[in-house]
Parts: C-alpha cells; structure tokens; sequence
C-alpha cells in the first residue's frame, strides 16, 4: 500500500485540487480515496482496469461529491439568510417568537449535552446539508448506525426543549 501510495498519491491529489479548487478540500479527499482503497482492496477488478484507474474514478466521484454537497450548503445557507430576520427566527414558522438569552441558552445546552456521534451526525444533517449516505460515507459508519444516531438525537433534543416546542 506504501508503494502504490507514494506512486499515485501526487496524481490523484492532481485532479482532487483541479476538481474542487481548494487545497485542504484536496487533502481530505485524497485522505478518503486511501481509506476507501485500503477498505476496499477486495472490490479491485484488475479485468476491469488498472489499478490507478480504479484510483482515479474513485478521486473523481469524491470530488465531485464535495463539489455537490458544497453547492447544497450554499443553498441552505442563502435560503437560511433569506428567510431568517435578525434574530434567527423563520418568520411564520414552528416558534416563530424571539427567543430570550436564557431560552438560547437552554438551545445550545441542550445541543452541546448530546453525546459527540449524535451531535456530529445532526450537525452534518442540518447545518452542512448532507444526506445520511454522504453522513455515513463521511463518518465511516453503516448508514443505520447514523440514521439511528441522527434519530437519537433529535429524540433527546426534543425531550429537552419539549417546553419551547
């Protein structure tokens, strides 16, 4: 694995900062690509191409992916910034009051309780726009176990603020 590392590496990480322009962005996949080779070796067909080729359109879809989910954060953002007044608050929506500095309070206490898995996963869901299949791809772990763990959370994020609801 050294090896076809240290042949490949330079190359993929080549096209990842052509596709997606940003070099951290660019290292993460590369980083990605790895992990899903090392986890994946037995899915390699060699009667279905080379071994950088694999390499390759695995580099190429993950940018794209990260172009994509990219393009979805930026939506919500600007749909988020169009519809939210000062205050955070959608007008006409669910509690479409203004929350008091206690009530926010409470909000980010209980977001901050959550244990970590389910605060990252409800993260990624709402605030970066991801779906459960980028979530799991992103995380490592079986779609399941983030579906449930996003589910979880939000169970316990009602339960705490059930009062504001």
């Amino acid at each position: 694995m050294a090896e076809f590392y240290d042949q490949v590496a330079g190359i993929l990480y080549s096209v990842a900062i052509r596709i997606v322009g940003d070099a951290d962005d660019a290292q993460e996949i590369v980083q990605e690509v790895f992990v899903q080779i090392w986890s994946k070796a037995g899915n390699f067909d060699p009667t279905r191409g080379t071994a950088i080729h694999w390499a390759l359109g695995i580099t190429r879809n993950r940018s794209i992916d990260r172009l994509r989910s990219r393009q979805r954060h930026s939506r919500l953002v600007e749909k988020m910034t169009a519809e939210t007044d000062v205050s955070g608050v959608v007008p006409g929506g669910p509690g479409s009051h203004h929350l008091s500095g206690a009530e926010l309070e409470s909000v980010r206490g209980a977001v901050a309780s959550l244990p970590q898995e389910q605060g990252a996963a409800i993260e990624m869901a709402f605030f970066s726009g991801l779906s459960h299949v980028e979530i799991s791809e992103s995380l490592g772990e079986a779609l399941g176990t983030v579906k449930a763990r996003i589910r979880r959370g939000m169970m316990k994020l009602r339960e705490q603020l059930k009062r504001y609801l």
